[in-house]
């Protein structure tokens, strides 16, 4: 049987399709998600999957932060760690590692030793350390996420813990006329600095970092001089969730 694994992030709804030996990757807008490809319920939020091109015989397993309002008949649910951890092994060949996946609104510190979650932390305070912090940090400063990804080198120092009071202090050391690059390298360095002491109460023997703030070279090579280690990013990194879920053997807690 067909399954699909479904990550169901706050600003990103994630998907993994394998059958056979094929696995499909695919990725929407959580708003955009709910609002054209399920209907609501008296037993939650029912998604359309011949919508989304797949049939009905198709074994579901889900997670992630809209999970519970996806409550499709007959799918497992699972928890994210659970999933991240899983997709993380999947992807990367490890089994002993620390974990970080950057979430849209949190950020959850992973440590797995001989393939099995032994702990972890999340850190949500005011998306100060997520993707959507720095979507909204891009947007200031009047570039792409991908061009913020370039900038590391002398960052200005960003105080602000708060994704709001950040946005004004931004604004305010550009009126200053502190470089435009300094800034976006300052944005980018906050976050590692946010949680620099979160990470450092796991071991750093081998360290992966996951979802979408992976995919900025600046905030990795920021975070692997912080932490004196090389930092593993997965092939896909938004879609471990996702990949847990395919990898995840039903019935086997």
């Amino acid at each position: 049987m067909a399954r699909l694994g479904l990550d169901i992030g706050s600003r990103f709804t994630k998907l993994a399709y394998a059958k056979d030996s094929r696995t499909e990757f695919s990725m929407f807008d959580s708003a955009t998600f709910y609002r054209e490809y399920g209907t609501p319920s008296p037993n939650g939020f029912v998604i359309n999957l011949r919508k989304l091109g797949f049939g009905d015989d198709l074994e579901v397993v889900a997670t992630g932060y809209g999970r519970e309002r996806a409550r499709l008949s007959g799918a497992v649910e699972i928890p994210e760690i659970q999933a991240h951890a899983l997709g993380a092994m999947k992807s990367t060949g490890e089994k002993t590692f620390t974990l970080i996946d950057f979430g849209g609104q949190d950020t959850k510190i992973i440590r797995v030793e001989q393939g099995m979650v032994v702990d972890f932390t999340t850190s949500d305070r005011c998306a100060a350390s997520t993707g959507r912090f720095l979507e909204n940090m891009a947007k200031v400063l009047g570039m792409e996420l991908d061009e913020l990804s370039q900038y590391y080198e002398d960052p200005a120092e960003i105080s602000s813990t708060c994704a709001v009071f950040a946005e004004t202090e931004l604004l305010e050391k550009i009126s200053m006329g502190i470089p435009i690059e300094r800034l976006a390298a300052g944005v980018n360095y906050s976050i590692v600095k946010r949680f620099a002491a979160m990470i450092r109460r796991f071991p750093a023997d081998r360290v992966v970092a996951t979802g979408g703030v992976a995919k900025n070279n600046a905030v990795i090579r920021l975070l692997s001089e912080e932490l004196g280690v090389a930092v593993l990013v997965p092939k896909k990194p938004q879609f471990m969730g996702a990949l847990g879920c395919l990898v995840y053997e039903v019935g086997d807690e």
